[in-house]
Formats: structure tokens, C-alpha cells, sequence
């Protein structure tokens, strides 16, 4: 399983421990991925994803998993929040028509 987070795509970043030496030794910096379960309204069922905190506080910021996926380019999320835009759109267009 990739280090990933589905909504926002933060990733590992590589890095230096650094001595009081200033000798330099490699490491990484992992972001804090967290499985959750959000709510999504248009679609009124629960989706578990992967997702790291810093991007669980912008989904609650923007007002929950809709909103932010509505928001986001298609591009920057993962596979299975691209098909969750797709149905939430979908969904939105035929409850508007």
C-alpha cells in the first residue's frame, strides 16, 4: 500500500537528520495517513478512504467530502476519489435536471 493520501496526492519527502556535527544522514518524512470514513450527501453513503490529516481538516474546512471533491481537479486526486467526483457529479446533474 502506497503512502499516499487519495485526496490531496501528499506523498513521502526525503530529507536529512542533522547532527549536532552537522553531519547529514538521510531519512524520510512520512505524512500522517489515516483510514476514515466520510460521509458523502449527494450520493448519502459512507466512503472509506486513505487520507492524511492535513487533508481530513481541508475537507472539513471546504464543507465535507462533496465540496472538496467538486473543488479538486480530477488530476490531483487518486483513482477511486476521480470515480467518486464523477459519480457525485453525475448524481448532482440529474438531481438539477
Amino acid at each position: 500500500m502506497s503512502r499516499i493520501c487519495e485526496l490531496t496526492a501528499k506523498g513521502r519527502q526525503v530529507g536529512h537528520n542533522v547532527s549536532h556535527a552537522n553531519n547529514k544522514t538521510k531519512r524520510l518524512f512520512l505524512p500522517n495517513l489515516q483510514n476514515v470514513t466520510l460521509m458523502s450527501d449527494i450520493l448519502g453513503r459512507s466512503v472509506r478512504l486513505r487520507v492524511s490529516m492535513n487533508g481530513l481538516r481541508s475537507v472539513e474546512h471546504v464543507g465535507g467530502l462533496d465540496n472538496w471533491l467538486i473543488k479538486t481537479k480530477a488530476e490531483k486526486l487518486s483513482d477511486r476519489a476521480a470515480k467518486l467526483k464523477r459519480e457525485i457529479a453525475k448524481k448532482s446533474a440529474d438531481q438539477a435536471a
